[in-house]
């Protein structure tokens, strides 16, 4: 089968001709059809500080994907061949203290696919029964592919009450879009979008945010307070990870609001802990993953009820082939998502 291969340690991948997995005896193997680029992939490919720290090549990378079930193992239940079906990225261990208390998503032995071990960059993925999921059938592949992202935007804007809320998202890369999209589908009130770049606004305005700053042009802080009679926004959903915006994050929060940090900053970030989070009491919240598997059965009523669209993030599709290509749009921040077609 073809593979997108981190064959070595530094920039690119390759595709690759390499044997078709064996089924796992407690999963399945799927045929795929559509896989999306994550900026972790990113990561990978370009070889980073965080990836030359944590990949091992050669791996095949990739972990958001849709796909059919062409066999199953001997001890998989709940799967049959034919089942269409996208799955979780994060592969738990099933019995540490987090996964035997409802915190999966934050389980201690945690391996990602496409990052510690084989991925779905692939024709065929070998994935165990647990990491499946099966799609609505209303939910065309291209859509299903995205959901392991779409989940971490519907963790960060559910972590706590939003109906009638004011939002602001700081960052509207692929992430803080779905959490536009989402905050929109469920009632939140007014959504204010940032970012560095009129492309990435563009979608956000499609998306239904009310008010969009670009931050290289115009102080937030100020446009928030004016909005809010000084008040501040309920919730802040921090998806950059610019340490300038985490700590706008704060300043911009009302006084017993709520703030969801899922942007990961580059560096250590200082914060001024008293005046900005203690006295203001706020709610301050670390967002990691998608809740196993709450979030997903969540993330899939909200799709298939056509209360959610989140089809203008889908900026560009693209031969499985070109993924080189796929790469280059990652960096030149001119997409949403890109998915790649088999």
């Amino acid at each position: 089968m073809k593979a997108i291969v981190k064959t070595e340690r530094g920039l690119g991948a390759e595709l690759h001709d390499v044997p078709i997995p064996e089924t796992p005896r407690d999963g399945a193997l799927i045929r795929i059809r559509n896989v999306s680029i994550c900026g972790t992939d990113y990561h990978v490919y370009s070889w980073d500080k965080w990836a030359e720290g944590r990949v091992k090549p050669p791996v095949i990378m990739g972990h958001e994907w849709a796909g059919e079930v062409v066999a199953v193992g001997s001890e998989c239940e709940s799967l049959s061949v034919g089942d269409y079906v996208s799955g979780e990225s994060h592969k738990i261990c099933g019995h540490c203290l987090q996964c035997r208390t409802g915190q999966g998503h934050v389980c201690q032995n945690t391996k990602i696919f496409g990052v510690d071990i084989n991925g779905a960059f692939a024709e065929y993925f070998a994935v165990p029964e647990s990491s499946v999921l099966k799609n609505d059938l209303r939910i065309p592949p291209e859509i299903a592919c995205m959901q392991d992202p779409l989940g971490n935007a519907v963790h960060a804007a559910l972590a706590g009450d939003i109906i009638g809320k004011s939002v602001a998202v700081l960052g509207c890369g692929p992430i803080g879009l779905f959490a536009i999209a989402v905050c929109k589908a469920v009632g939140a009130g007014p959504v204010f979008a940032s970012d560095t770049t009129e492309y990435r606004l563009n979608l956000a305005r499609k998306l239904g945010a009310d008010t969009t700053v670009n931050v290289r042009e115009n102080d937030i802080e100020i446009i928030v307070a004016e909005a809010t009679q000084g008040m501040g926004v309920d919730v802040v959903l921090e998806m950059s990870g610019a340490p300038i915006a985490i700590q706008q994050a704060m300043r911009l929060t009302r006084p017993g609001g709520r703030v969801s940090l899922m942007g990961i900053p580059s560096r250590p970030v200082e914060l001024a802990v008293a005046e900005d989070i203690i006295f203001k009491g706020l709610t301050v919240q670390g967002v990691v993953g998608r809740r196993l598997y709450e979030t997903w059965y969540t993330m899939k009523a909200l799709l298939a009820s056509g209360k959610l669209d989140v089809t203008p993030i889908l900026t560009h599709r693209l031969p499985f082939a070109d993924f080189a290509a796929g790469m280059d749009l990652m960096r030149s921040g001119q997409c949403g998502k890109v998915v790649l077609e088999l």
